[in-house]
């Protein structure tokens, strides 16, 4: 494995990270020599910033797709500790066991109280093996659940943070009902009387990330994506070949701007330039915000009228006209 792949160098980042890597080298030789070379520095900067906006103003679908998968982007844990405070992990499904894939717990943002609850992964193959790569198992989801019906007993707002390539295929997770636990969230999600913000924080693929993705407001990350299915699978079934993973992420429509463009998702939430995977801690600060404004217009709203609402904006999904 060579390094950039190691460090989750992405093609079209080299240029940025070769420049970012000059200004560095360039500040710790002012230091050491003790030349003023603020005026240098300052114009590769501005060069760096504007290479940065270009760049990332015209990504590419797959782009985007590998931008989500970055391994240094901000997981769910990431966020709870940098937007939260008193965060309490509850674990189980009461039927079969913990996932630990799919985590959920009692936090204050800003004072409110909430349910937060999202997919991790893991940041090496240790963590990624106990996590699963993020791909959640039925019990996983049954938590969740559990977890919501909790959350509307003591009227908490509920928080969904999403980060999966999908559901976890095995043969044990089929048996013990992958399918059913994720169509019974659906069911149940469309009618919790709390409020429910979804945010996609990097993958959201298929019914893993359905599972934990009906709410008052669904709201994708600017370099996150929302899909019926992988690219890669997509390629597989289509062009029976993986390789074409760049082609099918082009048709499946399945970045923030085209799925606002196609009424899929309410936002777009804007992420620090270059990536959240460059600024965790801004990325923070914008997700954090959004909460706040989303929650606080939710919290408007009675209960019984949050539902109607929910459920029609769900009826609505993939309506059409003929003329």
């Amino acid at each position: 494995m060579n390094d950039d792949v190691k460090a989750g160098v992405i093609d079209f980042e080299r240029p940025i990270i070769e420049l970012e890597k000059k200004i560095h080298e360039l500040k710790n030789f002012t230091v050491d020599e003790r030349i003023d070379l603020d005026r240098e520095i300052a114009i590769m900067q501005d060069k760096l910033d504007k290479l940065k906006s270009d760049t990332y103003a015209n990504l590419t679908s797959w782009q985007r797709v590998q931008v989500s998968r970055h391994p240094t982007r901000p997981y769910f844990l990431d966020y709870v500790r940098l937007i939260t405070s008193d965060f309490i992990e509850l674990h189980g499904d009461r039927c079969f066991g913990d996932d630990k894939a799919l985590l959920g717990g009692l936090a204050k943002i800003d004072g409110h109280k909430v349910l937060i609850l999202g997919h991790q992964k893991g940041r090496d193959i240790k963590e990624n093996v106990l996590r699963n790569f993020g791909c959640a198992h039925p019990e996983g989801y049954r938590k969740a659940l559990r977890l919501m019906k909790l959350a509307e007993k003591h009227n908490l707002p509920i928080i969904s943070l999403i980060d999966t390539p999908g559901a976890y295929p095995g043969i044990g997770a089929e048996e013990r009902g992958q399918a059913e636990s994720i169509a019974r969230n659906l069911l149940e999600m469309s009618s919790i009387k709390v409020p429910i913000l979804v945010y996609v924080i990097g993958e959201g693929g298929s019914g893993g990330a359905l599972g934990i993705g009906v709410g008052d407001v669904v709201i994708v990350m600017e370099n996150a994506y929302y899909s019926v299915i992988s690219p890669e699978g997509c390629a597989a079934i289509l062009w029976k070949d993986r390789a074409k993973a760049a082609d099918a992420a082009q048709v499946l429509k399945l970045t923030a701007k085209e799925l606002k463009e196609l009424d899929l998702i309410d936002e777009i939430l804007d992420e620090p330039l270059g990536g959240a995977h460059r600024d965790h801690e801004k990325a923070a600060v914008f997700l954090k915000s959004s909460i706040l404004t989303n929650l606080k217009k939710l919290l408007l709203v009675s209960p019984d009228e949050r539902v109607r609402i929910r459920y029609e904006k769900i009826r609505r999904i993939g309506s059409f006209e003929e003329k």
